[in-house]
């Protein structure tokens, strides 16, 4: 819960401001809280901190608005917009919008699985390429960094199985996956990528029939941007009590332009 909130003093500035016709400095606020002004101060700044209000200079001014002698003072107000600072409830959006696709039949994992390929395409984007319009990146997202390229990949060639693979890796590592690579050997790639957590555990509990297909269509789309000669053909959900484990296999002939 937001700072802000969570203190009724701070709360008790924050409605001032609200309340006031312009902005106010900090003797104004400490009069209409009934504080000590340094209270108010250290209210103020802590608000300037999260974002919630404006620190401003304001030029003295005579009767009439013309400016006077003196030095500006400092006045605070509200910053322009929603209040950001409240409660989220994004879990219930995503069950809300899980719940409506799960209604729509046999089709919904065929469709959760397009939207994690989409998704998975995008993220192995480099910087420069532009975003595909079905997935388009909210700004208030945290979205992991863009993939970086081998610098044994020359440029403009596809990355050999092995480089591929960690890539993906490094891809789910900063989606919050843990992941680990297992089986293969020498210069080759891992049969498995071990998944040690989930960052959708609660939603894959409840709509894992979505959830983890759309997990393994990111996998796949990933792989297919990136020119991979391999794929993630299979993904166990909760192959162990702490684990799921997706599976890697050659990528057919074609796969990445049909992805």
């Amino acid at each position: 819960m937001a700072a802000a909130q969570g203190n009724p003093r701070r709360r008790d500035v924050l409605d001032v401001l609200r309340s006031a016709a312009g902005p106010l400095g900090v003797a104004e606020t400490a009069e209409r809280t009934g504080v000590h002004p340094n209270t108010v101060r250290f209210h103020l700044d802590a608000l300037v901190a999260e974002g919630r209000v404006e620190r401003r200079t304001e030029e003295p001014r005579r009767a009439g608005r013309r400016p006077g002698p003196g030095r500006p003072r400092t006045v605070y107000a509200l910053r322009p917009g929603m209040d950001r600072a409240g409660v989220r409830g994004y879990h219930l959006l995503a069950r809300m919008l899980l719940g409506e696709l799960a209604s729509r039949g046999p089709g919904a994992r065929d469709a959760a699985v397009r939207t994690g390929r989409a998704w998975g395409r995008s993220l192995a984007q480099p910087p420069s390429r532009s975003q595909p319009q079905a997935v388009p990146r909210a700004e208030a997202l945290p979205l992991p960094r863009p993939l970086p390229t081998p610098t044994s990949t020359p440029s403009g060639s596809s990355p050999t199985a092995a480089e591929s693979a960690d890539r993906l890796v490094a891809l789910l590592g900063d989606l919050g996956f843990d992941p680990v690579s297992e089986g293969g050997g020498g210069d080759g790639p891992p049969r498995r990528i071990r998944l040690r957590h989930c960052p959708f555990l609660e939603l894959a509990e409840e709509y894992g029939e979505l959830v983890c297909p759309l997990h393994l269509g990111l996998m796949q789309g990933a792989l297919a941007e990136l020119g991979a000669p391999l794929t993630a053909s299979g993904l166990e959900p909760f192959a162990t009590a702490e684990s799921c484990l997706a599976h890697l296999a050659a990528a057919p002939a074609g796969a990445a332009a049909a992805e």
